[in-house]
């Protein structure tokens, strides 16, 4: 960072910041021009954070400092009207957040930075066995579908709902969508949500939801009711559970046209203390899922 740019002495004095970023083109040219099989990721330093003469250069920028997956909704939802994914430096971080104080789920934390060139900064040495088999599932996701959510078509599907916020990428193909759903702040009795996919081919799809855990403590004292005996929440018993047993979220599977899908289809209802199973999603304040939707293999005469 440049501080305290300005001097009594500069003629030109209004032209330095403009006249920096010019020299700076130049170092970076002489640096990397003979060099191109060096990745580098700029950030706010040497300029501004996203310059579109930087990408020349850098072709990966790191998006912000913050990475509190809600925040970042926000954040990565303007930087795609000018950028595109492959651009975006997204880390998943730890809970709560060190800006905001904000706890999210791990499945949303992960979701938020799939969309973008994915990394983690977290001190492993304080993940749970869950933890740390939930990261090694999402990195292995992410490879069999990075190509999708770093160069694929990204959509910006507007809801219907003011707490949800819904991305979406489509293959060059246009055979499969990778759709991310988020809530934000949950509703006592949230009403029934839709799923729309766009930018399809014609035909048949199948559509399902990334397998992703549920972890005991999300329930906090609800865990009494299901119980045979009362335990603390907060006792050893329950925070060990927690740390080697979690419970599988919403399983969605679904299989309609590709105009059904542009038109939304509904989606299984959302926990309201009803119980749970299989088939009520869990997402509660900034929970979220991840649809995959795919084109069906057409069938041999």
């Amino acid at each position: 960072h440049i501080t305290e740019a300005f001097s009594s002495i500069l003629q030109n004095q209004g032209e330095f910041y403009h006249r920096y970023i010019l020299g700076l083109y130049e170092v970076l040219t002489r640096i990397f021009v003979p060099r191109p099989h060096i990745l580098l990721e700029s950030c706010s330093s040497g300029g501004n954070r996203f310059d579109l003469g930087m990408l020349v250069f850098s072709p990966q920028i790191w998006a912000s400092d913050d990475t509190d997956p809600i925040e970042r909704l926000k954040i990565q939802t303007g930087l795609s009207y000018f950028y595109p994914q492959s651009a975006m430096g997204a880390h998943v971080s730890a809970s709560p957040h060190q800006q905001t104080l904000r706890e999210t789920p791990l499945a949303t934390r992960f979701h938020a930075a799939c969309f973008g060139c994915l990394g983690y900064e977290l001190d492993l040495k304080y993940l749970t066995p869950e933890e740390k088999k939930d990261i090694a599932d999402q990195i292995t996701f992410y490879k069999q579908y990075r190509r999708i959510f770093q160069y694929g078509r990204f959509y910006r599907i507007r809801s219907y709902k003011e707490n949800k916020v819904i991305w979406e990428v489509v293959s060059e193909e246009k055979e499969t969508a990778l759709t991310g759903f988020f809530q934000t702040l949950a509703a006592a009795a949230e009403s029934s949500d839709k799923l729309k996919v766009i930018g399809l081919k014609k035909g048949r799809y199948m559509i399902r939801t990334r397998p992703q855990r549920l972890y005991i403590e999300r329930f906090g004292c609800l865990t009494k009711h299901v119980m045979p005996v009362e335990l603390s929440p907060d006792g050893m018993i329950m925070r060990v559970a927690n740390r080697h047993y979690s419970l599988k979220d919403c399983v969605e599977t679904y299989t309609c046209s590709a105009e059904a899908l542009s038109s939304g289809i509904p989606l299984c209802e959302q926990f309201i203390g009803t119980g749970y199973h299989e088939k009520v999603r869990m997402l509660g304040d900034f929970g979220s899922n991840l649809y995959i939707t795919e084109k069906e293999d057409v069938q041999p005469k």
